[in-house]
C-alpha cells in the first residue's frame, strides 16, 4: 500500500482513492513572466516522479498542472519589455516547455491557463457570495470574508489571532476585515480585462486554481500538490473557496515538496544566489539535474551547490557504467519475487522515499558489475525508468559534457588513435602523455581487451 504524507493532517495515510483503481492530482503550476528556476524544477521533478509511480503502481491517473497567463507580475512585465501580454507569456510557455523537457519530465494530461477559465471563475464567485461568504466592494473588487469560513488556517495550522501577532497585514479601507483576500479586480486603466456582474476585471491568484482543479477533476478530488511557499496563503484560500462554496471536502491529500537552498543560504535574487533552470543547464547535464532532485526526499530542504551536483554526476556515473559494462537484457519487473524490485517498492510506497529507492539502484548496480548479469542490467534499467533515470544510451551520457566542455568529442578520439598509435610503437612515454592530458581535461581513459573507451570526468 502506498502511504503518504498529508500536510493536511501532519501525519503518513494509506492512500485511498476516491474512484478505486483510478487517482487524479493537480498541482501548480507556473506563473509565465520569466525563465523557471531552481525551485520550480524541484517541484516539477518531485510531481513527476509521483505521477510516474502512480502510474507503476497501476493507478489510472489524471494528472493537472496549470498555467497562470494573467497576473500583476505578468502585466508588469509585459509594460516594462513594451510586449503585448500575450507575446510575453507565450515566449515564457515555450521557454518552460524546453526546460521540462530537458529534466525528463511528463506533460500532464490537461495543462489549462488561467485565461480560459474567467467564466467559471465568476460562476463561483457568485456562488461564494449567495453563501454569505465573499462580498463586492464599493470599488468594484470582490473579496472572500475569511471570518464566515470556520475552517480557515486548518492547513498551515495558523489562526487568525496568530496572523495578526506574526504577519504584516495590508490595510485595505474597501475590506471588511484586513484578512479578507480578493477574488475579483477591478478593471484599471491599460489592464486587460473581462466583463462581469461587479463590472469589468480580472480575477485574483487563487481563485484560479479552485476554479481549474474543479473543471478537469471534479469538486472533490485526491491529491493536490505545490512547493512548500503556496500552503499559506494560496492553498489555503484555495481550500476556503472550495469548501466555501461547495460545502464539503475539497482535496484529500496534500503534498508540498521542500525548499532549494543554495550553499545552505534561501535562494533569492537579492542574495545574489538565484539561479534559473536554463542557467544550471549550460553547466550540468539535465540528468544529473534530476538525479541530484531526486536522491533527497521531497520533504526535506534541498542544498544546490556545485560540489553537490558534482558528487551527483560521480554518482550516476556509476549506474551508467554499470549499464555500458553489462548490455542490459528487455525485462518485466517482478515487483513480488524479485527481492531488488520489492524493495524499491516498499521504499517508494513509502511516502515516496527516493533515498531509499535510490540506495536500492547503487546497490543493484553493484551485483550488475560482479555478476555481469544482463538479467539485473535490464531490471537496474527498469527502475530507472519509474524515476524518470538511466534511459539514455551509456556512452551517450559519459561521454557527454557541458557546452564549456574543454575538448569535443572528435578532438578526444584523435588523441586516443595518437595514443594508439604510440603504443603501437611502443612510445609509452608519449602514451602516458596524451593518458596524462586527458586527464588533465576532465577525460578518463578505460582500457579492456575489446579497446579504449573514454568518459567525462
Amino acid at each position: 500500500m502506498l502511504n503518504l504524507y498529508n500536510t493536511l493532517t501532519r501525519q503518513k495515510e494509506v492512500f485511498t482513492p476516491i474512484t478505486p483503481g483510478k487517482a487524479s492530482m493537480y498541482v501548480c503550476g507556473m506563473t509565465v513572466y520569466d525563465y523557471c528556476h531552481l525551485g520550480h524544477a524541484r517541484m516539477v521533478v518531485v510531481f513527476d516522479m509521483v505521477a510516474r509511480w502512480l502510474r507503476a503502481s497501476g493507478y489510472d491517473l489524471t494528472y493537472v498542472r496549470n498555467i497562470t497567463d494573467i497576473d500583476d507580475k505578468i502585466i508588469k512585465r509585459a509594460a516594462e519589455n513594451g510586449e503585448p501580454i500575450q507575446a510575453l507569456t507565450a515566449r515564457f510557455i515555450d521557454a518552460m516547455n524546453e526546460d521540462f523537457g530537458a529534466l525528463g519530465i511528463i506533460r500532464p494530461d490537461h495543462e489549462p491557463r488561467a485565461t480560459e477559465h474567467v467564466p467559471g471563475m465568476i460562476a463561483l464567485i457568485e456562488k461564494l457570495i449567495a453563501n454569505g461568504r465573499a462580498y463586492a466592494a464599493p470599488n468594484g473588487d470582490v473579496y472572500y470574508a475569511v471570518r464566515e469560513f470556520p475552517g480557515y488556517g486548518k492547513l498551515s495550522g495558523k489562526s487568525l489571532e496568530d496572523l495578526r501577532a506574526g504577519e504584516r497585514v495590508e490595510v485595505d479601507a474597501n475590506k471588511r476585515d484586513p484578512f479578507d483576500f480578493v477574488l475579483w479586480k477591478s478593471a484599471k486603466p491599460g489592464e486587460p480585462s473581462w466583463p462581469s456582474p461587479w463590472g469589468a476585471g480580472r480575477p485574483g491568484w487563487h481563485i484560479e486554481c479552485s476554479v481549474m482543479s474543479e473543471h478537469h477533476l471534479g469538486e472533490q478530488f485526491d491529491i493536490h500538490g505545490g512547493g512548500a511557499d503556496l500552503q499559506f496563503p494560496h492553498h489555503e484560500n484555495e481550500i476556503a473557496q472550495s469548501e466555501g462554496a461547495h460545502n464539503h471536502d475539497f482535496v484529500n491529500y496534500w503534498m508540498h515538496n521542500g525548499f532549494i537552498r543554495v550553499d545552505n543560504e534561501k535562494m533569492s535574487k537579492s542574495l545574489g544566489n538565484f539561479f534559473t533552470i536554463r542557467e544550471v543547464l549550460e553547466k550540468y547535464d539535465a540528468e544529473v539535474v534530476r538525479f541530484f532532485i531526486l536522491r533527497a526526499h521531497y520533504r526535506s530542504p534541498l542544498n544546490y551547490s556545485d560540489v553537490h551536483l558534482d558528487d551527483a554526476k560521480q554518482s550516476l556515473t556509476r549506474l551508467y557504467t554499470a549499464l555500458k559494462n553489462v548490455a542490459p537484457a528487455v525485462v518485466e519487473i517482478d515487483w513480488e519475487e524479485n527481492d531488488y524490485a520489492r524493495r524499491f517498492k516498499l521504499a517508494m510506497n513509502d511516502d515516496f522515499n527516493t533515498v531509499e529507492a535510490m540506495a536500492v539502484l547503487f546497490e543493484l548496480a553493484g551485483e550488475v558489475n560482479r555478476s555481469e548479469s544482463a538479467t539485473l542490467s535490464g531490471l537496474l534499467k527498469a527502475l530507472g525508468v519509474v524515476l524518470g533515470l538511466l534511459q539514455r544510451d551509456p556512452l551517450e551520457f559519459l561521454q557527454g559534457g557541458a557546452a564549456d566542455a574543454e575538448l569535443s568529442a572528435d578532438e578526444i578520439e584523435a588523441l586516443i588513435q595518437a595514443r594508439r598509435d604510440a603504443r603501437a610503437t611502443k612510445n609509452w612515454a608519449e602514451s602516458d602523455r596524451i593518458r596524462d592530458e586527458l586527464a588533465a581535461k576532465g577525460v578518463v581513459l578505460e582500457d579492456s581487451a575489446q579497446g579504449t573507451t573514454w568518459r567525462r570526468a
